[in-house]
């Protein structure tokens, strides 16, 4: 026998089911339908021979096609007509219209406005129409074309501001892809310097070793050896030089966390700086990655929150080394505000990731935390 979901399990489902777009669109539907609803008893004693359980139903099943108005906004536009001339009714187009004009831009929204209103005016000559719509024509005119166009206009604009959202996240998103990639060029570099000079060691020592053992037996195996390592820097040279977009620096290591702290105390914010002995036996493409990662934690406090102290711990910890930056949050923002792109984390995260690590960011008792976990690639 199945297990009955528990009352949180339904709480999470009926959450999760609130904050979809078809929610919406049954809050939509419903609401379209209590309004109708308020029309029942004129529209069972004066506009039709409909009762008012029938024409409940009627208005019941054209208010739920405005459930598909997101894929199918033109459904309840045309039943929105239909009960325009049927029941008389001018609710459901006001919602028609609008979904028209949020879900299909404006100029689909010109052209339902317009064949809303010729269709009014074809309706207003109509033997049979209700005289208290409007005893003249501009009367008439005037009662219905702003509701068309009010309902228009606005799904028009909101139509607008989905736009701006989605570009904005397209932003965000290629900002942070950038990011990325700009991380990647760097740590590329930061390999091809660190790891082609040892490449080119390795080189030279076999070359030294070749000529020593000259007439010896081992004598072609180090002159492989030194062919295999010039082959493996020819090919790091293609890999990452070649494919780089721009022109990159090495990345100091440790040694260059004094002039962060210091260049952070000179905009304001004191830095106190704990870096573990053993951390100094680090390999240069690590002590790299720590480099990194605590001058954008020190850009960022320097952003949101100057003036405040800032306090950085590089710690081993068994196999993983521990990257730890804490600055405390001011009470109010700081004015004007920072400017940020915000992927700053995500160039970090990269780098971290890339070797093995994690990076973590958050907010804790009162202040912002980030933590980075790299291995420290030491034989302990």
């Amino acid at each position: 026998m199945p297990r009955l979901p528990t009352v949180p399990a339904l709480r999470r489902r009926v959450d999760r089911w609130a904050s979809t777009p078809r929610a919406l669109d049954v809050v939509a539907a419903l609401s379209a339908f209590g309004l109708m609803c308020l029309d029942v008893p004129g529209l069972a004693r004066a506009d039709n021979s409909l009762t008012g359980v029938t024409a409940t139903l009627v208005l019941a099943a054209g208010a739920a096609t405005l459930v598909l108005r997101r894929r199918l906004p033109w459904l309840p536009y045309l039943v929105a007509l239909g009960l325009l001339g049927w029941l008389h009714e001018l609710t459901m187009v006001q919602f028609a219209l609008y979904s028209i004009g949020r879900y299909r831009g404006r100029r689909a929204a010109i052209v339902a406005t317009l064949l809303y209103v010729a269709v009014v005016y074809a309706l207003f000559h109509t033997p049979g129409w209700p005289a208290r719509h409007g005893d003249t024509l501009s009367d008439f005119l005037s009662l219905v074309v702003p509701i068309g166009v009010l309902a228009a206009g606005v799904g028009v604009a909101a139509y607008r501001q989905d736009l701006v959202r989605a570009l904005e996240v397209q932003r965000r998103e290629a900002a942070a892809r950038q990011a990325v990639q700009e991380e990647r060029i760097s740590v590329g570099r930061d390999v091809h310097d660190l790891v082609g000079r040892e490449l080119t060691v390795l080189a030279v020592r076999a070359e030294v070793l070749a000529v020593r053992a000259r007439g010896e037996g081992h004598h072609k195996d180090f002159e492989e050896l030194a062919d295999t390592a010039r082959r493996a820097h020819l090919m790091l040279n293609e890999t990452i030089v070649r494919r780089a977009d721009r022109e990159g620096a090495g990345t100091p290591g440790l040694e260059g966390l004094a002039a962060l702290a210091g260049e952070s105390e000179r905009m304001g914010s004191p830095v106190e700086l704990a870096v573990a002995q053993e951390a100094k036996a680090l390999s240069p493409l690590r002590q790299a990655a720590v480099h990194r990662v605590v001058q954008e934690c020190l850009t960022n406090a320097a952003k949101h929150a100057p003036g405040l102290p800032v306090t950085v711990a590089i710690t081993v910890e068994g196999p993983d080394l521990r990257i730890s930056v804490r600055n405390p949050l001011p009470r109010t923002p700081p004015d004007p505000a920072p400017v940020s792109t915000g992927t700053g984390l995500f160039s970090m995260g990269e780098r971290v990731t890339s070797m093995g690590g994690t990076l973590t960011a958050r907010r804790e008792d009162g202040g912002y935390v980030v933590t980075a976990l790299l291995p420290t690639g030491l034989d302990r």
